[in-house]
């Protein structure tokens, strides 16, 4: 990687999120002369955004912390479409009701992480489906379509590994690439924008929009993106035993975000503490050069850090604390995740292996029963051998609740309702 002259892309370096750069000298040049406008691009097909995302909001981030402006572009009109990148069947559609209801719930997290406003390097937030859901489908062929070459597209990884499949690509998910390479020329028109940032695998959309903007007499428009993030041991980031780590707590609590950061391996947790947080890069190294069990206040960090920046400081502090009691002390923390149970099929009593599952300890009765028959499961801090046991109104505590737990790290808490 070469040594840049500019605070941005410096810092993207330093930090370890740049993967590929469509002209390297020349966006340095563009970053250390002029105020720079960028954009990552957002689907709406969920209320939040996961963890995969984190990584490009980031990029927002310092891209405005280095004194350039951040576009958030929502994808009110790509939405409706689909994005068929490595995918190996066609998304659902959603409605416009669905999609807008999505987008509220994006803002959310957004608000956390860039500061909106209008002066020079303040974030805005903008909608595709302004200009989409207006274009004339005739008019946007002879004017867009005629730009892009058919053979060309099809070498793209994304499409060609449908095909190489033998899967289904419809010409609904074809037009995808179209659409996103004519944001990019619309963001540069309306908002003087000259740079698209995303993950490794939205390389061949970004370069379609390039090259479109090059063909449409755009100014010079580039591309950044970021390595595809996988943990030390090669499993895709963003899973927990509840599913995707979403970034809105409604989804996926503070307690469980602090954590699936608190178990990160020991090999990545310089890795993380410099994309995922906003430590300086010094305080990474001293970290990063803990050893032994000392490991684990590096990732007590990384976990409050990044929770802080999701949910908020006192969110944050409130997890770690939680934390602390259940772990170091023994205590019953009562900001541990908590589910409701009826109190009547408590009475009757209710299986452990369908309360597992209830929790979200656990996918299936199977997975629950494995869980059980290797020691991992306790109620109330005693292990539970036998997987048709059941759990009745005599095992909740004086607190009025019955602790679950499933190896060290996984409590929570079941409150008769």
């Amino acid at each position: 990687m070469p040594a840049f002259k500019s605070d941005f892309l410096r810092t993207m370096s330093e930090r370890g999120f740049i993967h590929q750069i469509s002209d390297e000298t020349g966006l340095d040049q563009l970053f250390a002369k002029e105020t720079v406008t960028a954009y990552v691009g957002y689907d709406a097909t969920a209320t939040s955004l996961h963890i995969g995302n984190l990584i490009s909001a980031t990029m927002l981030y310092w891209l405005q912390e280095t004194g350039h402006r951040p576009i958030a572009l929502m994808g009110g009109g790509t939405s409706m479409i689909g994005d068929p990148s490595f995918r190996d069947d066609q998304r659902s559609l959603l409605t416009p009701e669905a999609i807008a209801t999505n987008i509220e719930g994006i803002k959310r997290i957004f608000g956390r992480i860039l500061r909106f406003g209008d002066g020079p390097s303040d974030a805005i937030m903008v909608n595709n489906a302004d200009w989409l859901m207006k274009l004339n489908y005739v008019e946007f062929l002879r004017d867009v379509g005629r730009h892009f070459s058919v053979n060309r597209m099809l070498t793209f990884d994304s499409v060609k590994l449908r095909l190489d499949r033998e899967q289904s690509l419809s010409f609904l998910e074809f037009n995808y690439m179209i659409l996103q390479g004519y944001d990019f020329v619309e963001l540069a028109r309306r908002q003087n924008c000259r740079l698209q940032m995303g993950g490794s695998d939205q390389w061949g959309n970004i370069i379609n929009g390039v090259d479109l903007g090059h063909r449409m007499g755009t100014p010079q428009l580039y591309a950044l993106t970021t390595p595809l993030l996988t943990t030390s041991s090669g499993a895709k980031m963003g899973k927990s035993a509840k599913g995707a780590v979403w970034l809105n707590g409604d989804l996926f609590s503070p307690y469980d975000f602090w954590q699936y950061w608190r178990n990160t391996e020991d090999a990545d947790v310089e890795r993380f503490l410099k994309i995922f947080t906003r430590l300086p890069l010094d305080e990474i190294a001293r970290l990063a050069a803990l050893g032994g069990s000392e490991i684990n206040e590096a990732k007590k960090i990384l976990a409050t850090e990044t929770t802080a920046i999701v949910h908020g400081r006192d969110a944050a502090n409130q997890a770690e604390e939680t934390a602390r009691k259940t772990f170091e002390e023994g205590a019953l923390a009562d900001t541990l995740p908590t589910v409701g149970a009826d109190k009547a099929a408590l009475e009757a009593g209710v299986g452990i292996l369908s309360l597992l599952v209830t929790a979200g300890l656990a996918s299936s009765n199977g997975e629950a029963r494995r869980h059980i028959q290797g020691g991992a499961v306790r109620i109330n801090d005693q292990s539970v051998s036998d997987d048709r046991r059941m759990v009745t109104l005599q095992d909740v505590s004086p607190e009025n609740v019955v602790k679950l737990s499933l190896g060290k790290k996984k409590h929570v808490l079941v409150r008769p309702a």
